[in-house]
């Protein structure tokens, strides 16, 4: 089974979080293909995805916004989940998940969300996300869970081999 994984990421934490995902779903049997969002033009060869996207000021990147905007209708025929990444801090702050979550997961008919915590570097920021991070007080350092990364991908990967089991009519 073919899974496609598009990530939008700002500065790579994001992206890391997708290569961990992939590297899950590999070690189960799937072909994964981790791409940005705005590199896919068609998802036809696919049979589920796993959409990511960065949050910045509550928001979902852009690109993965306009990924689902593309492929609305064709994502709901296939299992989709969906992982934000960016609260950082102990606690993390922000906290619950994006503004615009739950509109697409309506959109999509996703099977579910997860917010993964965000890694802040404050050099490697441009000057506006600077001032930014300056206002929120937002505290650097990199507040990922791997084993929680990993566990959810592994329930996903469980999920889709369910999944795969029901659609080519197979009988436990």
């Amino acid at each position: 089974m073919k899974v496609l994984l598009p990530v939008a990421s700002r500065h790579g934490a994001t992206q890391e979080i997708g290569d961990a995902i992939a590297e899950v779903l590999r070690a189960s049997g799937f072909e994964v293909d981790v791409v940005d969002p705005d590199e896919v033009e068609d998802i036809e060869d696919y049979e589920s995805v796993i959409l990511g996207s960065s949050v910045y000021v509550g928001r979902w990147a852009a690109s993965a916004r306009a990924f689902v905007d593309r492929f609305a209708g064709r994502l709901a025929q296939r299992p989709v989940w969906l992982f934000s990444s960016g609260p950082v801090g102990d606690p993390p702050a922000p906290t619950g998940d994006p503004e615009e979550v739950g509109v697409l997961m309506r959109r999509m008919g996703a099977r579910g969300h997860r917010t993964f915590g965000g890694r802040l570097d404050r050099g490697g920021l441009a000057l506006a996300e600077r001032a930014v991070v300056a206002l929120l007080q937002a505290e650097p350092g990199d507040f990922r869970q791997w084993a929680d990364v990993q566990d959810w991908a592994s329930q996903i990967a469980e999920e889709l081999h369910a999944w795969e089991i029901r659609r080519l009519g197979y009988v436990p």
